[in-house]
């Protein structure tokens, strides 16, 4: 049986050309984002994997969920069919589960698009904006791309960072350079 990941593709894909064709880029990547929070909750697709519930039971939950998420999520509004009608065809095709997972394969699709590159920089304490600023020139002109960068903290890191940009990691902290130290002194 297929994984998540793989049936998820092609439903990202269309509804990526569908909102590509319809100046509603925006708008999909607010709503999927919303929908992948929703079902991020284990509790929410396993109630709607209830067998005894009907599909326009489930359709009415989902989209009374969505209403308290009214200004990010008004992609899967009444009055947006496009939205409401992908929303239809995943419950109907019992593919509600994949929802995460067509979010994150559409937001690579339009970070292809707009040139631009999501950034994690990992440090053991706060950056300052100069950090900041170096890190995303440098990282500009590595990917020649846009970078959104995001920080986080790690204080099991010594020092140093780690860079996840898409697939590739750049692992900078001491701690990675310790044990490549230590991988040469065994040697």
């Amino acid at each position: 049986m297929a994984d998540n990941n793989t049936i998820a593709r092609p439903y990202a894909q269309a509804i990526f050309d569908l909102a590509q064709e319809n100046n509603a880029l925006d708008l999909w990547a607010d709503g999927l984002s919303v929908a992948k929070l929703i079902l991020a909750d284990g509790a929410v697709i396993e109630f709607l994997s209830k067998p005894a519930l009907l599909n326009e039971q489930k359709l009415d939950f989902l989209c009374e969920i969505f209403t308290t998420f009214e200004e990010q999520s008004s992609l899967f509004m009444g009055e947006n069919k496009l939205g409401f009608n992908f929303l239809k065809l995943l419950i109907e095709n019992d593919r509600v589960s994949i929802l995460p997972d067509v979010a994150e394969h559409f937001n690579a699709l339009k970070l292809i698009v707009e040139n631009s590159v999501d950034v994690t920089v990992t440090s053991a304490v706060p950056l300052d904006e100069a950090q900041k600023t170096a890190i995303t020139l440098a990282l500009k002109k590595r990917f020649a791309r846009e970078i959104h960068m995001q920080t986080e903290i790690d204080e099991t890191l010594i020092g140093g960072a780690i860079i996840r940009a898409g697939d590739v990691v750049i692992d900078g902290s001491l701690r990675s350079g310790l044990s490549g130290l230590a991988n040469v002194l065994i040697t």
